[in-house]
């Protein structure tokens, strides 16, 4: 009988796994920081307003953050392709940091505004930095053991964004918010700078950086951003200010699309497109990124208002969405490395998305919180599902020479869905909402209602209360009702995936994507 035990590994072979394995680990860090910031001073936001004034331009703490990520995304991803991932990944987080600590030391609304913006460009490349240089050094065919990990950082951030930020403004003061990046950033430059050796590039002779191309792809994302965030609450949909924001981005995206067909070296090489996977995934990540941030969003609200759960421990209450999202993505991450099989998953996460925002959309003012729970679990693992097999295909579906665009593609359409979900399914719930209370005769609240947390509430008259529950219940009705539609269109192009060999899968998988893989490695 023979023996058919696999061979362990030799000390050579174990040598760069370990190599790759504290790489990772300093890439999460950074990872970690881009996902965690925003969570963390949505907390803090009502005592800077106290100290620093300007609530009406409050909003723009955020927006300015957002625009300045999705703006300068594609642009951290082509330069990463052009002159080396480690190189450009350092000065993104250094970048990063100083707004950071900029931030933490602004005297007024404006001096915020603006160090957020700084803060937003350099976190635009920490996303697209981690997913290129993964891409990189792991083939996909490997790549899915490490999907878990990635997972628990997302689940991390969005479960202890909230109360980290509470506990230290309560504790440190809003100022620390910002300035508890500076030691987590430290950490990860100095173990990127040991540990992450990647070959250098150097930009071809006569090759210009694509300036205009990159102009116009800002302002055509800027105008996009500004549409969804400011269409029915600063401004209504039909004003004057959202159509010539509408008009303007389109006609520079358009502008965009003719420029990058003539560039030498397109910022965006629309050649990328022409992969059928890399452009179906690009839209189920848009779809993914729709529902998820929506749900994020809009199902605290529903349990503080409705179920009255404390707005203290918010990250809590999605918990059985993101632990589901966390195991889901790590099976799935094992299954396609020993299978190199990944059809059915998109399609499987399609479904269990459809399924799980239907039933949420079912939720009335007698839903317990047992029985949400199990209906975010169901979403949680639709996302699973979805989260890292969307970046993998796409990354195995361009040439390794394009990684660095095709993660910022992937990364700038899953952004766009968040900002398009939160724009779309809050438009639904708010007005909803407000035609409830109107109905139920509580017009005084029809004025920013969905901000009453479970303490409020609690202060309302009886019949008040009642009838705000019952519009909020109506209005997350409306809201995951639209979200589901969406996630039909996501479940249906699953279908169109073709499921393509994974690089590093064996003798069948092409040479040159074996060998660019082999290299790095081997560098590490």
């Amino acid at each position: 009988m023979t023996d058919t035990a696999p061979p362990k590994q030799t000390e050579e072979e174990q040598g760069p796994q370990r190599s790759v394995r504290v790489v990772l680990l300093a890439l999460m860090i950074a990872m970690l920081l881009a996902m965690l910031d925003n969570m963390i001073i949505g907390t803090a936001m009502p005592t800077i307003v106290g100290e620093l004034g300007g609530l009406e331009h409050l909003s723009w703490v955020v927006t300015a953050y957002t625009l300045a990520t999705a703006a300068s995304t594609p642009i951290w991803g082509k330069l990463g392709d052009m002159y080396g991932r480690k190189g450009v990944f350092l000065t993104s987080i250094v970048i990063f940091l100083i707004g950071s600590a900029l931030s933490g030391m602004a005297q007024d609304m404006g001096q915020l505004i603006g160090f957020r913006t700084v803060q937003g460009l350099g976190a635009g490349g920490l996303m697209v930095g981690v997913m290129a240089i993964i891409g990189d050094l792991i083939p996909p065919r490997e790549r899915g053991k490490y999907q878990g990990m990635m997972a628990g950082v997302m689940a991390l951030a969005m479960i202890g964004g909230p109360l980290v930020g509470g506990t230290i403004t309560d504790h440190w003061g809003w100022r620390w918010s910002f300035y508890i990046n500076l030691p987590l950033g430290a950490v990860a430059l100095a173990m990127v700078t040991a540990v992450l050796h990647l070959p250098g590039k150097r930009r071809a002779a006569g090759t210009r950086i694509d300036f205009l191309g990159a102009g116009l792809l800002t302002v055509g994302i800027t105008a996009i951003v500004l549409v969804t965030t400011w269409g029915g609450t600063e401004y209504a949909w039909g004003s004057a200010t959202i159509v010539g924001l509408t008009a303007g981005g389109v006609a520079a995206l358009a502008a965009f699309l003719y420029v990058e067909t003539r560039a030498d070296d397109p910022i965006m090489p629309l050649h990328i497109f022409r992969s059928r996977n890399f452009t179906l995934m690009s839209l189920i990540g848009f779809i993914t990124g729709f529902v998820m941030f929506g749900a994020v969003l809009y199902l605290p609200i529903f349990q503080q208002s409705v179920q009255g759960a404390s707005a203290t421990n918010s990250g809590l209450l999605l918990l059985p969405m993101l632990l589901s999202m966390m195991v889901v993505s790590l099976v799935v991450g094992r299954v396609t490395t020993s299978t190199g099989k990944y059809k059915a998953f998109p399609i499987a996460g399609g479904a269990l998305m459809i399924a799980g925002l239907f039933l949420l959309s079912t939720m009335d003012t007698g839903t317990s919180r047992l029985v949400s729970g199990v209906h975010m679990a169901l979403l949680g693992a639709g996302m699973g599902f979805l989260m890292q097999i969307t970046m993998l295909v796409a990354q195995n579906s361009v040439e390794m020479k394009d990684m660095g665009v095709a993660s910022s593609s992937t990364t700038l359409f899953r952004t766009l869905g968040s900002s398009f979900g939160v724009a779309i399914m809050g438009a639904l719930f708010t007005g909803r909402v407000q035609d409830e209370m109107a109905a139920r005769g509580g017009s005084a609240l029809t004025e920013r209602t969905a901000q009453l947390d479970a303490a409020s509430l609690a202060k309302l008259p009886e019949a008040l209360r009642e009838a705000y529950q019952h519009a909020v219940a109506a209005g997350t009705h409306s809201a995951f009702l639209v979200g589901s539609a969406v996630a039909v269109l996501g479940f249906v192009l699953a279908f169109f995936v073709k499921e393509v060999a994974l690089r590093g899968a064996g003798p069948e998988a092409e040479k040159p994507a074996d060998e660019g893989t082999a290299k790095v490695a081997e560098t590490v």
